[in-house]
């Protein structure tokens, strides 16, 4: 089903706010908006539990990760910078919004920021990455992350940008195929000393050309 949003945008520090027409699987319409300060904590939360291990002895760090993680959102929070966005997706049919719980309403988050290509990168232009994109689990399988990326791509065309990215793990599969069906096309794999040495998933580069009527 396409997504259908609404609400208005500026590239500036200023909120955003957009109603969906796709639905949850409680039939609710999910509401896309800028984060808010009390959002902080819970989005510590999910993203420790989404992206590192929640059992064995790598589960031990997670506070000091997560420590890490709440400090650097709060450092973007209050930076205010123009062209650097997180968004949440609240489920309006929840009772629970502001309460630190991992059942609370938010359902989950993306960021895009203006990224400054480093030197030994072939690129010599800026450009927009999506990254921290997380949903809880018990909201996916939904659509969350389809219409937290479209509302990126609206945001972008309104900064008046071109193309959207983001990485991947290579076995990701579930990921990839998401990203392909949206739009999001292979540039190129992104070797590390952590995939050549370490034998770990290689990051894949995806970029999506964008239009107005996309």
């Amino acid at each position: 089903m396409s997504t259908f949003l609404t609400g208005q945008s500026q590239p500036s520090a200023e909120t955003y706010s957009w109603q969906s027409s796709d639905r949850l699987r409680n039939g609710a319409a999910c509401l896309i908006r800028t984060v808010r300060q009390p959002d902080l904590p819970l989005l510590a939360d999910m993203l420790t539990q989404c992206f590192h291990p929640q059992e064995g002895l790598a589960a031990w760090f997670n506070p000091v990760f997560r420590l890490g993680i709440y400090e650097d959102l709060r450092h973007r929070f209050y930076a205010r910078d123009p062209h650097t966005v997180c968004l949440v997706a609240v489920d309006p049919e929840s009772s629970t919004e502001g309460r630190r719980s991992l059942d609370a309403s938010i359902a989950g988050t993306v960021e895009m920021a203006l990224r400054y290509p480093k030197l030994w990168q072939s690129q010599r232009q800026q450009y927009l990455y999506i990254s921290n994109l997380a949903v809880q689990p018990h909201y996916r399988r939904q659509g969350v992350a389809k219409q937290l990326l479209g509302v990126c791509e609206r945001i972008a065309l309104d900064w008046g940008y071109s193309e959207i990215c983001l990485h991947v793990l290579d076995n990701n599969a579930h990921a990839r195929r998401l990203y392909h069906q949206l739009g999001f096309q292979l540039q190129r794999a992104d070797a590390s000393v952590g995939s050549m040495l370490l034998k770990r998933p290689q990051q894949l580069l995806m970029v999506k050309a964008l239009s107005s009527s996309s």
